[in-house]
């Protein structure tokens, strides 16, 4: 199993939205996280800065390049995009975080 952590931004004012949306996570979407070996996926965010800081733990990190293209992903990302900092395909505006510290 292997972490990835990775920040992203919430736009001002939709803190509730973005808890909400989460709370209601499509069974589809939780399937196919599931199905591309996401074993653990956990988001947090700053209520100042508003960064999401997202941290999953995957059997083979390498598959996460499956997900842009499936269509279940692509309809979360499009229903995600008004609320948060999104590039043009509609994927969210990521930063990749270097692991400096970890005790098991």
């Amino acid at each position: 199993m292997q972490r990835i952590a990775f920040t992203m931004k919430l736009h001002a004012g939709f803190e509730e939205e973005y808890r909400r949306r989460h709370d209601e996570i499509w069974p589809e979407l939780a399937a196919l996280l599931r199905e591309t070996g996401v074993r653990e996926y956990s988001i947090f965010l700053d209520e100042v800065s508003l960064v999401l800081f997202g941290v999953l733990l995957i059997e083979e990190p390498v598959r996460l390049d499956e997900l842009p293209v499936h269509p279940v992903m692509q309809k979360w990302w499009n229903y995600m995009k008004d609320i948060m900092d999104s590039n043009p395909n509609g994927s969210p505006v990521t930063k990749s975080l270097k692991e400096v510290f970890y005790l098991p």
